[in-house]
Formats: structure tokens, C-alpha cells, sequence
């Protein structure tokens, strides 16, 4: 892996789980970070999932889907015991999480957020999601990705 690692790679060395990271060379002009990984590294769409960051009732959660899919924003608030979501302001999730846009990890954040995992990833033995560098994704298991996030899993993904 070129360069130093991220507070999720550092997270996931540190509680001994087992993960692959999979780096590849980011294109600035990609307008799809998710898209731009499957791309490159020749992976299901489906197993690659997206970290988004958004605000329900006030509060900053974190909605984990499949970057073929959207957050539905409803099922995110509901499954964070909340009434009402919106998108986060992108200063706000960066500064929260300590990562770049397009680098945002569910792993590792500067402040402990609620995260939430689309239900579809327990379909599949492992799953990609962002290593919190842009070109860079991890590759872990979703019952370990749910355990070091301490995340609910429901259907959020629209």
C-alpha cells in the first residue's frame, strides 16, 4: 500500500480483523467515487458500498448503501430512531469523521456517529467500502463491519 495507512486501517489492524485493502490510481475527475472503484478494481457494483453522511433530527449519522443505490433518507431516520433526515453539509461530515469527501470510511471517525448498513450487504461474505483515502477500499466481512461501527443493519438503500 503506498503511503501511510487511515484511522479505519489502523482500527482494523489494531482489533486483529481480517480485511484486504485493495488501492487503485483515484482520477480527480471521477464524478463517481463508488463507480470509479468497481471500475478499477473489476468488483461486483453490488458488494461496493458507499459512506454517506447525513443529519437525522439534528444528529450526524452515517448510512452505509451500495453505490448503486441511494440513501433513502426515511428508512435512515427511522432505523436511527429518528424522525426526520437530511444530507449532512459536506464541511460538517469531514470535520466529524477526519476524512475527505469521496474518502469518507464507516470505520474510524475523529467523533464516535451512528451508523447504519443496508441490509444487503449480509447477503454477501465480504464487502468493499472506502479504507478512508480516496483510492483506496477495504474488504471485510459485513458482521465485522457492523461490529467495529457498532451499527444497526436495515433496509436503507432506495
Amino acid at each position: 500500500m503506498a503511503g501511510k495507512g487511515t484511522p479505519a486501517t489502523a482500527l482494523l489492524a489494531k482489533q486483529k480483523v481480517a480485511h484486504v485493502l485493495h488501492a487503485y490510481d483515484h482520477d480527480p475527475r471521477a464524478e463517481s467515487y463508488g463507480l470509479e472503484a468497481v471500475e478499477a478494481l473489476g468488483l461486483d457494483p453490488a458488494r461496493v458500498f458507499k459512506t454517506l453522511v447525513a443529519e437525522v433530527d439534528g444528529k450526524l449519522t452515517v448510512g452505509v448503501v451500495p453505490v448503486t443505490g441511494q440513501l433513502d433518507l426515511k428508512a435512515l431516520a427511522a432505523a436511527a430512531g429518528g424522525k426526520k433526515a437530511k444530507m449532512a453539509d459536506p464541511a460538517a461530515a469531514q470535520r466529524a469523521t477526519g476524512y475527505v469527501l469521496g474518502g469518507i470510511s464507516p470505520l474510524g471517525h475523529r467523533s464516535r456517529l451512528p451508523v447504519v448498513i443496508d441490509a444487503s450487504a449480509e447477503r454477501f461474505e465480504t464487502v468493499h467500502c472506502s479504507a478512508g483515502r480516496r483510492g483506496l477500499e477495504v474488504e471485510l466481512a459485513p458482521g465485522d463491519l457492523a461490529r467495529l461501527t457498532g451499527a444497526v443493519v436495515a433496509p436503507i438503500a432506495g
